[in-house]
């Protein structure tokens, strides 16, 4: 762990994560900081949502109070929850688990649920308006961590639902009412909250930790309760201490596959034993962004930004497929955090992020521009490639400049044996356009590059490449 690291858990505004046109400001890169931290520490942050939607979400845990509390005490034996992670998309209305002494109500848009003698479902009140604030609040979470990861701008829109829904589209992503330890709720009788040799005892759940599939989890409770594992493999408290507009957020499993492992999920469970004497127990809300049954998680975005991908991330995985496997979770913590890709705090208190530039040295130059011309059609360049790779399930190794220059010509190189298996069109500069003129550079990215132009303030005159490679050479 850096020794910069965050004392606590990372409190970030919603508000400052909300991109905008231009170049980010500095509450907008300290919010994305902060974040990335609190996700490599403790697996969790803590989000602030604007003081005027503190009473949309007290009031939402208030209705589901009474709406448990109005339940029968055994549930009907069509609504015992089986676990079936065959129907992870389908979930919808009231179920019970009684094992695990809890009850949920799923509000899934363009699901409509009904009671098992087809009677209509009256659910907890303000489901869709917390469904609609907690969505947006979680893509825009999604984005904050693509930006740290030095990730184009909203890389996983291909695998999210539509905003808002199509017709007959029913949502993957889900709101998850959830009642833990209701006294009234026959699953009662399997656990008992007192020893009396003993005293009070600490009890979980029988499953000890859980690991939610999704893209970003955010959750809001009335009581405390929910602990977090961290990055050294402590149990944290992670809602001991919220505020009426505050929640916790997490990442899930299907982050750390579209990432290559980069932002490892958090294992989380319940506490349950500070509830006696209550006669509800305890409520949250649960949203989960969750990724479309139909699409395939990729780590295409983390391989065009420049990040290994190791072989077990390779190859896109259907979502369906993801979702219905199991996945250990007693080797999610052994690899490389996303730590790495956090922005450290100048001395002035300004955020310079540390992917994108190197500190002011007076020996630095500028890039010239041909240098910079060259690096962005690679960079478009590698794109391309890889998704061609991706449909074909061509596992690649790319040349870096260095390697590239030296066997530019020959044919052995991996550039030529990958150009060679993939059919990439004869004369088409391949993985570092570095032997091409400057108007070919140009042609290749308006052809390749939608809405790139040669209006970037850069001057096009030739220039030799060793006076690009020098120039590079001074700035490291």
């Amino acid at each position: 762990m850096a020794s910069n690291g965050l004392p606590s858990l990372g409190r970030v505004k919603l508000t400052d994560l909300m991109p905008s046109e231009g170049l980010p400001s500095d509450s907008y890169k300290l919010s994305a900081t902060t974040l990335s931290q609190s996700f490599a520490q403790y697996s969790a942050a803590i989000i602030q949502f604007p003081a005027s939607d503190g009473p949309l979400l007290r009031s939402c845990l208030e209705s589901a109070r009474l709406y448990f509390h109005q339940r029968p005490s055994y549930p009907a034996a069509e609504m015992i929850h089986t676990n079936d992670s065959r129907e992870w998309c389908k979930t919808s209305g009231y179920y019970a688990d009684p094992q695990q002494w809890q009850e949920t109500y799923d509000y899934r848009p363009g699901m409509t649920p009904s009671e098992p003698n087809n009677t209509l479902e009256f659910p907890p009140a303000g489901l869709p308006d917390v469904f609609a604030l907690l969505g947006k609040a979680a893509r825009e979470i999604l984005d904050a961590i693509s930006y740290c990861l030095n990730l184009r701008s909203s890389p996983f829109t291909e695998v999210l639902d539509n905003v808002p829904l199509r017709s007959r589209e029913v949502s993957s992503s889900v709101l998850s009412v959830c009642c833990h330890a209701r006294p009234s709720f026959q699953g009662a009788q399997h656990h008992n909250l007192t020893n009396q040799e003993d005293g009070p005892l600490v009890m979980y759940p029988e499953q000890d930790h859980h690991v939610d599939k999704s893209l970003v989890s955010i959750v809001k409770s009335d009581k405390a309760g929910l602990h977090v594992r961290d990055f050294h493999g402590r149990w944290v408290l992670v809602d001991g201490d919220l505020g009426p507009q505050e929640a916790v957020v997490f990442p899930g499993l299907a982050l750390y596959q579209a990432t290559a492992g980069y932002v490892n999920p958090a294992l989380h469970r319940t506490e349950v034993n500070n509830l006696q004497g209550n006669m509800y127990g305890r409520f949250s809300l649960s949203f989960k962004l969750m990724p479309k049954s139909m699409s395939s998680l990729s780590c295409s975005e983390m391989r065009a930004a420049g990040h290994g991908v190791e072989a077990q991330f390779q190859l896109p995985v259907p979502v369906d497929d993801f979702m219905q496997r199991s996945h250990p979770t007693d080797q999610l913590f052994n690899r490389q955090s996303f730590q790495t890709f956090t922005f450290p705090t100048a001395q002035d208190g300004s955020i310079k992020p540390s992917l994108r530039r190197r500190k002011s040295n007076s020996r630095c130059k500028p890039l010239p521009p041909s240098k910079r011309l060259r690096l962005e059609a690679q960079r478009v360049l590698k794109e391309r490639v890889q998704e061609i790779a991706d449909k074909k399930g061509i596992k690649l190794r790319f040349c870096n400049l260095r390697e590239c220059e030296s066997h530019i010509h020959a044919l052995d190189s991996p550039c030529a044996n990958i150009r060679m298996e993939i059919k990439w069109p004869a004369g088409v500069p391949f993985v570092h356009p570095h032997d091409l003129p400057n108007k070919a550079k140009i042609s290749f990215l308006e052809a390749y590059e939608p809405g790139w132009t040669a209006t970037h303030d850069m001057d096009l005159s030739p220039t030799e490449p060793g006076q690009s490679s020098q120039h590079s050479a001074n700035c490291n």
